[in-house]
């Protein structure tokens, strides 16, 4: 690295990683100030501003979450994802989505493995959004085993939902990101249908 970074500006840049793999969304200033104690929005879109002078992070103006890392701009591997109908961020659905088309994206900056197959959803509900996954959004899903407390889309007991994936004490279920509906565990199967690897959320 050209530039030598602070040690606060390394805990903010290694923060805005994490939360771009996390959620597929870069924090927002009012995000990183209560994350870091600023006193201000100004402080934490200052410390944007000398990430961006010392050239380990790229922002797109009028854009508060628009952050890209430099070292993704050199991959130039582009996947037509197919996009599939709506996914209940909800109690479930019954019926199977249907594909709508396809989006590009830049599969290396997602973090793809490049050989797993990947397809999006749009997220219909808000089960999910105290993970900030919202009504509406669209996710980009890989078809991987699931992890411990990874967010995916589900086939539970013949209905299809986005979730939280809990597997502990030899039990498995799925845990929605807000307190107004219960986890759902399966009382016949729980299928993976895919991983969350990405969100996509269009500019207001």
């Amino acid at each position: 690295m050209a530039h030598q970074l602070t040690s606060r500006q390394k805990e903010i840049l290694e923060y805005l990683h994490k939360s771009s793999r996390t959620t597929g969304l870069m924090p927002s200033t009012r995000e990183l100030q209560h994350y870091f104690g600023f006193a201000s929005q100004t402080a934490a879109m200052s410390h944007l501003r000398a990430l961006e002078k010392k050239g380990v992070i790229q922002r797109v103006p009028g854009k508060a979450r628009a952050v890209i890392f430099p070292e993704e701009l050199d991959r130039e591997e582009i996947r037509d994802i197919p996009i599939y109908g709506r996914i209940a961020a909800g109690f479930g659905e019954s019926t199977a989505p249907e594909p709508e088309g396809c989006i590009s994206i830049d599969i290396a900056s997602l973090g793809c493995r490049g050989k797993n197959e990947t397809f999006a959803l749009r997220v219909r509900g808000e089960s999910m959004i105290d993970a900030h996954i919202c009504d509406g959004d669209t996710v980009i899903l890989e078809k991987r085993e699931a992890r411990n407390g990874d967010v995916v889309a589900a086939l539970i007991d013949g209905e299809t939902t986005l979730k939280r994936f809990i597997s502990q004490k030899g039990k498995t279920y799925l845990h929605a990101e807000n307190e107004n509906f219960p986890d759902l565990i399966p009382t016949e199967e729980l299928i993976i249908q895919g991983v969350m690897i990405a969100l996509l959320r269009k500019a207001a």
